[in-house]
Formats: C-alpha cells, sequence, structure tokens
C-alpha cells in the first residue's frame, strides 16, 4: 500500500473522511492507530507527512510522549481538533477545558497569510470540541479565531507544521478542500494516487497466485462484481464465479446476473437453491433467526458445489476473493473508546465462516478501497456506469424485508413491489438521486376498499435514503407526484396489498434496513 500520508486515528468519527479527502485530492495514505505509528517512527520509518484526527478524549487525560510525532523536523503534521491540542500541548503553548464548548457550524475568520491568500477569510466550519488552546506555543503564529474569538488555527513559524481546531474534512466546512491543499502545498507533496495507482495496487494481490483455482462467491453487487473483473483481467479462466438463487431476490437481480453472463467473460455459474433455503425459512420470524439461517445455509450449498468440482472436475480452489472494502478494514482495527489507542478486533468476512471451514485463503484486492473509488475503478475496467452505480443490496435479501414470517406469498409481494418501485425510479430519472430504494411488507393490516368491497389486507413500506457510506442517512425526498403514483401501482398490481405508507426516518436514530 502506497503511504505517502499517515492519518493518525485518535478516534474521531471523521477520520475515514479525512482519508477520503485527502485521495480525492490526489495524495495515498493509509490510517494507522497512534501505536502502529509510533513504532514505526522509532525506527526510523516516516511518511512524506502526517496527519492528526479529532478523537473524543482529553489531553489532560493523555500521558503518551507524542516525540515520535514531531522529532523528525522536515515531516509536516496537519493537526485537527484533538490534533490540534495534542500539537499545542506538546510544544508549550496553553491547552484550558473549556467551560463552553463549540459545536456544529462556526464563523471563522483567517489571518491573511500566503497559504490562504486564494480563499475567504470568512467562512462556515464545523466544530466539535470542548478543551481548545488558549495560547499558541512559541515560535507558532496564529492564523484564524472564531466568532467567539477562540483559537482556530496556528501555524510554525518555521516548520511545516499547521493545525485547526474545526474539521476541514467534513461537507459543512466551506472551502474545506482548499483548506486541505493548503497544508499539502506546504509540505511540498506531489500527487499520485489515481483510478490507474487504484488499479496497479489492487493487481498487486494476484502476482503470486501463480495458476492457483481462485472462487468467488458472486452476488453481482458492485465489489463483488469490480473484484471479479479485476480477479479476470489478472488470472483468466482460474476464476470461478458462483451466484447462489436463495430465492430472496429481486426480478432486477435475476435480470442483472443474465446481463453479465451475457455482457462479460466471467464465468458464472448460477446455483438454484431456492427450495433447499425455503425449506428452512419458512415459518421464521425472529429476523436474527432468519439471518442465521440464510449464512449458514449459504455455506452449505456453496460447500456441496465446491465438493462438487473437487470430485467431478478435479478442481481444487486455493483462494477465495471477496469484495472487502476499506471501511471494513479500518472497523476491524479502531481505537478503543476510552484511551483511544488499543485495539479492537471484529471479523469482517463477506461470507462468514466460509474460508475458514473449506481451508481456502482470502483475496481482498479492494480492501484499500472506499465505494466511490471502487466504482470508479470499474469504469475503467469496463463495465457500464448503470452497473457500478447501483443501489446496495443486503445479503439476506428479501429474507429481512419480510417483517416478520416468511412465505412465498410474502415473499412475492416484496419482489411484485420492489420492481415497481425500480421501474418508477428508472422511468422518471430518480434511481441515481437515492443511494438506496426498497420496499419492506409490514405485519400489520388495515381496512381499505377494493371495487366498492370492504377489504382487510397488508400494508408496504417505501424506503429511500441518501447516503455517501450508509454510516448515516436522511431519508430521501421524492416528489409528491412520484410516490403517489408508486402507491397506485402497488395497491393496484400487488395482490393482498391495501395500504402504503413512505418511511421518513434518518439514521440515526433509525438504521437503513427495518430487520
Amino acid at each position: 500500500m502506497k503511504e505517502k500520508i499517515w492519518i493518525v486515528d485518535f478516534g474521531s468519527q471523521y477520520t475515514q473522511l479525512i482519508t477520503r479527502r485527502t485521495r480525492e485530492l490526489g495524495f495515498s495514505n493509509k490510517i494507522f492507530i497512534l501505536e502502529d505509528a509510533l513504532a514505526r517512527m522509532q525506527k526510523g520509518e516516516y511518511p512524506e507527512a502526517v496527519i492528526l484526527s479529532g478523537g473524543p478524549q482529553s489531553v489532560f487525560e493523555d500521558t503518551t510522549d507524542f516525540s515520535p510525532l514531531f522529532s523528525n523536523k522536515k515531516i509536516p503534521v496537519l493537526g485537527i481538533c484533538y490534533g490540534m491540542q495534542i500539537m499545542g500541548q506538546f510544544f508549550g503553548g496553553k491547552v484550558e477545558r473549556g467551560t463552553q464548548g463549540e459545536y456544529g457550524k462556526a464563523e471563522v475568520t483567517f489571518e491573511k497569510i500566503a497559504q490562504f491568500k486564494k480563499l475567504k477569510n470568512k467562512f462556515q466550519a464545523w466544530m466539535s470540541h470542548f478543551d481548545h488552546v488558549t495560547k499558541v506555543p512559541k515560535d507558532f503564529s496564529v492564523i484564524g479565531k472564531s466568532a467567539n474569538n477562540l483559537i482556530a488555527g496556528m501555524m510554525h513559524n518555521e516548520r511545516p507544521l499547521m493545525a485547526f481546531q474545526f474539521h476541514p474534512e467534513v461537507e459543512h466546512t466551506e472551502q474545506g478542500r482548499e483548506i486541505l491543499s493548503a497544508f499539502f502545498e506546504l509540505a511540498g507533496l506531489k500527487k499520485d494516487w489515481s483510478t490507474n495507482a487504484m488499479l496497479e495496487l489492487c493487481a498487486q494481490e494476484f502476482k503470486n497466485l501463480n495458476d492457483a483455482k481462485v472462487l468467488c462467491a458472486f452476488s453481482g453487487g458492485v465489489d463483488s462484481l469490480v473484484a471479479a473483473m479485476l480477479a479476470h483481467r489478472e488470472i483468466g479462466k482460474n476464476l470461478f464465479c458462483f451466484f447462489v438463487d436463495h430465492g430472496l431476490l429481486r426480478p432486477q437481480d435475476h435480470h442483472h446476473i443474465e446481463l453479465l453472463k451475457e455482457h462479460t467473460p466471467l464465468q458464472i455459474e448460477v446455483i438454484d437453491a431456492k427450495d433447499i433455503f425455503y425449506s428452512k425459512l419458512f415459518g421464521v420470524k425472529d429476523p436474527e433467526e432468519k439471518r442465521k439461517i440464510i449464512g449458514k445455509t449459504f455455506i452449505e450449498v456453496f460447500e456441496q458445489k465446491v465438493n462438487e468440482y473437487t470430485k467431478k472436475k478435479k478442481i481444487n480452489f486455493e483462494y477465495l476473493l471477496q469484495g472487502t472494502l476499506y471501511p471494513d478494514v479500518i472497523e476491524s482495527v479502531s481505537p478503543h473508546k476510552k484511551g483511544g489507542k488499543s485495539v479492537t478486533i471484529k471479523s469482517h468476512h463477506n461470507v462468514g465462516g466460509l474460508p475458514e471451514r473449506m481451508k481456502l485463503k482470502l483475496v481482498e484486492p479492494l480492501r484499500m478501497l472506499f465505494k466511490d473509488e471502487v466504482r470508479q475503478m470499474g469504469v475503467q475496467l469496463g463495465l457500464k456506469s448503470e452497473w457500478v452505480n447501483r443501489h446496495p443490496f443486503p445479503g439476506p435479501g428479501i429474507g429481512i424485508r419480510v417483517l416478520g414470517e416468511l412465505s412465498e406469498a410474502s415473499i412475492k409481494k416484496v419482489q411484485l413491489s420492489d420492481q415497481i418501485l425500480f421501474e418508477e425510479l428508472t422511468k422518471q430519472s430518480l434511481y441515481q438521486k437515492c443511494w438506496q430504494a426498497f420496499t419492506v411488507l409490514l405485519p400489520v393490516k388495515t381496512v381499505g376498499v377494493k371495487g366498492d368491497a370492504r377489504a382487510y389486507e397488508e400494508v408496504i413500506c417505501l424506503r429511500m435514503v441518501n447516503s455517501q457510506d450508509g454510516m448515516t442517512a436522511d431519508w430521501s425526498q421524492m416528489p409528491m407526484s412520484f410516490l403517489a403514483h408508486v402507491s397506485s401501482r402497488i395497491c393496484n398490481e400487488v395482490p393482498g396489498i391495501t395500504r402504503v405508507v413512505y418511511d421518513i426516518t434518518s439514521k440515526p436514530p433509525g438504521t437503513i434496513e427495518w430487520e
């Protein structure tokens, strides 16, 4: 992994955004927990620049020796929020516990200095802090103040050290990208991150596989599709894609797989396992039990198919290809909430249990990329825009979009209603106006009127949200005429549905999925 910039994570909710913004500006980077960064620096390993993230802790409760971060006078360092407080305290400035926090938007005024000559000197910035630097260290200058007259930025007079009390990485901060660019210019960095650089990095995962056979649990979603296309480019016929049809798919999913079989060079085998899944799922109400059954059955079906290949075709698989992304990796090594430095490990295998059970080694070529970068790379690999910009679809599929007991009839209601929603989003050019859209069958019945007769039937809920990464989401404000038309079609065309409602809950407090 290229590591031009090290981003030291102190537990900020915005650390991933720092990484993304830095890459958008053209610079490779990697997130480190503090212990790892300090250990490498003590061995004499340094990046070309360091960014210190924000964090929930207080400098008054942290006794860490931060000297390795600042001992090399040639290494540029940017401190953000908590990172600024660390820098201020380390160099002998004064940090005080706040009597009043600054949270949300605040007006910041920049001093007229060379690095910011192209920027507005007054702008809205996003604050999230309590402690703050009240006196900058010797050899530092104040470069910005907030409307509350608190120090919002400082800079060393000679060394490439800069710090901000606000968060330039978030969208709420005006000209945030330009502010980050000013630091990179101060650091004298040359751009090294692009789609071609991403392709080169990901392709390295296949260099030492030789003639090994690679198995892909293929869903047809963006991550598995891009991973598979990259793998095919590198290892060709040694890649085998298995698509398991568990009967919990939407009509658009079947159509999508047929298109990929026809228009890509991938070897995709569809495994019809509907009867096996239905026999275990029908009658099950608890959402966690549904997920466990689906996961366990998926592994059993996969294992049976792999054994079939081994016995009949004499093909022995050595590797499992997965579309794991960087957010999964980041979450698996995260700073502890209290101290900000200890490690919590969390498993993020897309196909939980499969590698261990079949003694397969993992190949995860996308594990250093974000979703938007994967989409860019998919286009670079020649995939159609509509394929790489598909909405996310959960592994358990419709199994968690039927609330309560699963049956063939309930699955059918979600399939038909979801297809209507998909058709209308596409027809009215609204599909890309939301990040994810789907329907949910609610376990309630309501009174309605159909053909002058009383109806006592079920309810479909529409769920459409906008998000960058699924961690937070806002409900999509779709045109009323669109909602009315979709509601009318569902009530008229889906048997057993009398009422349609629209979920206007954001995440948090709700989740995107209902189960």
